[in-house]
């Protein structure tokens, strides 16, 4: 999982610091966006040819830890 996160990076001036894929300028977010309008991962290799399929599993992982907030009990 680790080797997946180091796929994403974030740059200061870049994309407004958001995080992006191996330095490019290729959002997480319109990944995950696209994801979420039932575009296939290959349509989005299709449209950007200098992803690999690993860049848009840590996308998934990225959110995936994003999400993952303990949950205290009183």
């Amino acid at each position: 999982m680790n080797s997946l996160l180091s796929r994403i990076t974030q740059i200061p001036g870049q994309c407004g610091g958001r995080p992006c894929i191996r330095g490019m300028r290729i959002r997480v977010s319109d990944i995950l966006e696209m994801l979420a309008e039932n575009v296939s991962t290959s349509e989005i290799l299709e449209d950007f040819p200098d992803l690999e399929i690993a860049d848009i599993q840590a996308c998934l992982v990225f959110a995936a830890r994003r999400t993952d907030f303990p949950q205290l009990t009183a």
